[in-house]
């Protein structure tokens, strides 16, 4: 595995006015030479001066969150991560590297969940590049490697969750998306430990039932809504005839048998569990016959 290794190179605006004067004393020193007729010194300054010329090929400019990878022949020299304006051997060749913060989302995947059912997820990924030498050494090209294991990764993170939650404590795609985008990131992370880069952040940005069954699973999601919702108003109703029937018997309003009490119960049931208003009968008689 290579590893990053941070080198300080000189400073561009120091080198630039070398650069610049040796520029200027060459051609005065060839011409010097030629009039003493010294053909060393010829040679000498010429050769000077074509070196200060390729000279200037090394000045280059690190920008903010970006990185030059510096590279003598194939060989790896360093990373550059100081911004500003440096000089470096003209003979390095220098490759630039975004350690911004960039993001991505995956393409609509169709995959089955943990029971069984088709279901369509899409997932945005926060990344940014820490270790240039392993994103540009050890992996081919390091955002196409980014995109395949994050999309690999979802696929296995869906089949390991069910859509929904049947029971109570099971984690679920739609309801616990903390703990999956959790999981979600650190698999990613795993995957890309090879290649340099760090995952801040990864969520499910779409999550749904697969067309050929996204109708069913409509109606059994209504159909449990309406029995949760069902069970609350059977509790409300239960204590409310409780309560009832507590304050009868408290405050001596009136006494009731076993059977007109069940008769009574059954009445208030009905009135608070049903769907449709109730036509109140008034009894004008007496309770008993």
């Amino acid at each position: 595995m290579m590893r990053e290794r941070v080198v300080q190179p000189v400073s561009g605006g120091l080198m630039l006015v070398v650069l610049f004067l040796v520029a200027i004393l060459a051609p005065i020193a060839v011409i010097q030479s030629v009039q003493h007729q010294s053909l060393a010194g010829i040679v000498t300054s010429v050769v000077v001066w074509l070196v200060d010329i390729l000279g200037f090929v090394g000045l280059f400019v690190v920008n903010p969150n970006e990185a030059k990878v510096l590279q003598l022949f194939g060989s790896y020299v360093g990373t550059v991560k100081s911004p500003g304006f440096k000089w470096m051997s003209p003979f390095i060749t220098k490759r630039k590297v975004s350690q911004r913060v960039r993001n991505f989302e995956t393409a609509k995947l169709k995959v089955n969940d943990h029971v069984g059912n088709p279901i369509e997820i899409a997932a945005v990924v926060v990344w940014k590049v820490v270790e240039t030498a392993e994103a540009l050494f050890d992996v081919d090209n390091y955002e196409n490697f980014l995109h395949v294991q994050s999309e690999s990764a979802l696929r296995n993170l869906a089949t390991s969750y069910a859509y929904d939650a049947h029971v109570d404590g099971e984690l679920a795609l739609r309801s616990s998306t903390g703990e999956v985008a959790t999981q979600l990131q650190k698999e990613i992370q795993e995957r890309l430990s090879r290649a340099g880069i760090e995952i801040i952040e990864a969520r499910i940005s779409h999550l749904a039932y697969a067309p050929e069954i996204a109708g069913a699973m409509l109606r059994r999601q209504q159909a449990s809504a309406i029995v949760a919702a069902r069970q609350k108003i059977v509790e409300g109703a239960v204590g409310m005839v409780e309560m009832a029937l507590e304050q009868l018997a408290k405050k001596n309003v009136v006494t009731l048998d076993d059977e007109r009490r069940a008769a009574m119960v059954s009445n208030m049931l009905v009135v608070l569990c049903s769907d449709q208003h109730t036509q109140p009968v008034v009894n004008t008689g007496t309770l008993y016959q």
